[in-house]
């Protein structure tokens, strides 16, 4: 076994290679560009060596940098994590020289496999269905234009080399696929240092389907399961579950089957997956093999009790696989969402900046899910697990330079609908401020019932929010339970007041018990009862909530339980009330007395200012190129600009027609959000 490998990555996943590694008695080097030096995988590691600037294309992806570093620690082996180099055949080709083991496949099956365009052609060979296509590269747009129109649109426009969802354009019309050819290769190019691209038919209302495969260099091979990974946002995986509510044992034991026989055709070894597309039907398609460890993995991690890393480590180390397909056992369900670093409210787009508050939920390896000691759900539910993948801490930066995930939150539970209710506590559990962040439309995605019944296609996101996402609108029974809760925490924090004055011995006299509550639009007036226990909110229609809970002012979440159930909150301090945010919402709750109310509504409402005649930049990133000059005449839908942030080109388009009178920005400037790219008459 090895004494020391080298984690050729950052963030979440190097922290993850790192924990096993711990475990393992292995020791561990990280590298780091400058953007990273203060990083968590960093300060985890044995050792840290730096690489370069934090343009990865300088610094993570460089082989010789990554070489330089294994020669100066000393490392017998290497992880690559995901994505940077781990599918680089290069890369491996470099260590086999080196004498230094890669803990990954082979160079020839990274080669085989690793290119989309190869591993189909190697797909059709061994029989197995793939999706209709063309195999080799395209040329230029004009050919992604020929080439799209033999296959017939819609297509899809990918990179050959790496994942992750860079590179990748839908492509419904001459025009679309003309300018997405460009932005994936562009893409392709920034992320990989590849920009070969490839063309196939894109099919719509498909699952998106995966098989776990372990194999090592003895023969041997199994399959963990499955996993469903159908709710994607541009191509990348958001939501992920093991094992799928959509397949049928039959369906899963030859999809599996088949991932295996592909895997060993090419004499594979290590950890990987076998992706496909599965219609309505169940018939599947072979859609490409990823030759690394997958984002999603702490899922198949959960429902199957195996280490992949340390499968993979051990794999490369020359060891036996110690386990036989029949020993491989699906148990209970797990659920994993990835809190990325963007801005549910602007499109998602991405958003940097300090991590002000970062307090993930309490992980649990195994038991009842409790926070601060205390029970959050049906004590019948029985046993769960919380596991949160992280790279961030505290007061860190989230950079520009990096993909936008910061973490993976996973619950695990003996059933499907136990492990969604685990997942919406600790989502509410979860505290994070000072970027924007996804957990409110995380939380939405929980509640859906498309997704509670399993019924979610990967065009699920693209049909439910069509508009882009704007917010939960809870219905009236959570309403009030917020209202409840308000009122209950507002009388606590009169309470403190008054004792802070300390104008009288027996404060609690100061406090009413007569309060209006002001959210979403609604109005609820309620009268208080308290008692040594918590408080008892009785509405004006005859209604009661009985509210406990052990919140006091300044802590940022409430653990309250209402009529006997929780209910978790984020809360900060807003003028008159509360900033509370819950099971996907974000309101403002205004807790008055009934003559504050009244006059509250003769107040005139506040409106935005217009920037119909601006165009803003969205999100912190580069201006890689300008589409007008002052004078333009622009048509609704016409592109104006294009910016890069977190290794994604986004096409900023006119919303109606107008003429351009004034540029601020230039191709190479840096901008801030909201900062004003261009004006219109």
């Amino acid at each position: 076994m090895f004494d020391k490998i080298l984690i050729a990555n950052r963030g979440e996943i190097a922290c993850r290679v790192i924990k096993t590694a711990r475990k393992m008695g292995i020791a561990t080097v990280a590298v780091y560009s400058d953007a990273d030096r203060n990083a968590l995988h960093v300060s985890m590691a044995d050792e840290a060596i730096h690489i370069g600037p934090p343009a990865a294309n300088q610094s993570y992806i460089v082989i010789d940098k990554i070489m330089q570093a294994i020669k100066e620690s000393g490392a017998q082996a290497v992880h690559p994590g995901y994505g940077f180099l781990s599918e680089n055949p290069k890369f491996a080709q470099a260590l086999e020289a080196a004498g230094v083991a890669f803990i990954g496949p082979p160079v020839g099956a990274i080669e085989a496999m690793g290119d989309k365009i190869t591993s189909k052609k190697l797909a059709q060979e061994a029989n197995v269905s793939t999706v209709p296509g063309y195999m080799g590269l395209i040329d230029d747009a004009d050919h992604a234009v020929e080439i799209s129109g033999q296959i017939g649109y819609p297509v899809m426009i990918k990179a050959s080399a790496g994942g992750g969802g860079k590179g990748m354009r839908i492509a419904w019309d001459e025009a679309e696929a003309r300018e997405g050819f460009q932005s994936s290769k562009n893409e392709a190019a920034s992320s990989f240092g590849d920009d070969r691209i490839f063309i196939e038919k894109f099919v719509t209302q498909p699952r998106h389907i995966e098989i776990q495969v372990l194999c090592d260099s003895h023969g041997n091979g199994v399959y963990l399961g499955e996993r469903e990974c159908s709710i994607q946002r541009r191509n990348q995986k958001v939501v992920e579950e093991a094992p799928s509510p959509f397949l049928d044992e039959a369906t899963r034991k030859a999809m599996g089957e088949q991932a295996v026989a592909l895997a060993q055709a090419v004499d594979y070894a290590s950890a990987g997956t076998v992706e496909f597309i599965v219609d309505g039907d169940k018939n599947f398609y072979f859609l490409e093999m990823n030759t690394r460890l997958q984002v999603e993995h702490p899922v198949t991690e959960l429902i199957t009790g195996v280490d992949l890393v340390e499968q993979m480590i051990r794999v490369a180390a020359g060891e036996k696989l110690t386990i036989t397909q029949d020993d491989v056992k699906l148990t209970g369900w797990a659920i994993e969402n990835r809190l990325y670093a963007e801005d549910p409210y602007r499109n998602f787009l991405p958003s940097i900046g300090r991590l002000t508050a970062y307090c993930p939920p309490v992980e649990i390896a195994a038991g009842p899910l409790q926070v601060n000691g205390k029970w959050q759900g049906d004590a019948d539910t029985g046993p769960v697990a919380v596991r949160n993948d992280t790279g961030v801490y505290e007061g860190g930066e989230i950079s520009m330079y990096y993909d936008p995930m910061i973490a993976k939150l996973c619950t695990w539970a003996p059933t499907r609908d136990q492990a969604i209710e685990a997942m919406r506590v600790a989502l509410d559990s979860f505290e994070v401020e000072g970027i924007g962040h996804n957990l409110p439309f995380l939380s939405a995605v929980m509640d859906h019932p498309i997704f509670i019944n399993g019924e979610m296609t990967t065009a699920f996101i693209a049909e439910e929010w069509p508009e882009g996402f704007e917010g939960v609108t809870l219905p009236e029974a959570d309403l009030r339970r917020i209202a409840a809760a308000s009122v209950a925490m507002n009388r606590i924090s009169e309470i403190r007041r008054t004792r802070v004055s300390g104008r009288m011995d027996n404060h609690e006299r100061k406090v009413g018990d007569r309060w209006v509550i002001t959210l979403q639009g609604m109005d609820f007036e309620v009268t208080v009862k308290a008692d040594h226990d918590g408080s008892t909110i009785l509405f004006d229609d005859g209604t009661a909530l009985r509210v406990e809970g052990d919140w006091v002012p300044g802590r940022t979440l409430a653990h309250m339980n209402v009529n006997g159930t929780p209910l978790v909150l984020k809360v900060g301090k807003i003028s008159g009330g509360f900033r509370i945010r819950a099971r996907g919402a974000d309101l403002k709750v205004h807790v008055r007395n009934p003559r504050q109310a009244a006059l509250a509504r003769l107040m005139p409402e506040k409106l935005p200012p217009d920037t119909s005649k601006l165009l803003l930049c969205p999100m912190p990133g580069l201006v890689v190129k300008l589409e007008v000059e002052v004078g333009d005449e622009v048509q609704e839908g016409q592109a104006l600009c294009t910016i890069e942030a977190m290794k994604m080109e986004n096409i900023l388009r006119a919303e109606k027609k107008a003429v351009v009178t004034k540029i601020n920005a230039a191709a190479g400037d840096s901008l801030a959000v909201d900062e004003v790219i261009m004006e219109f008459e």
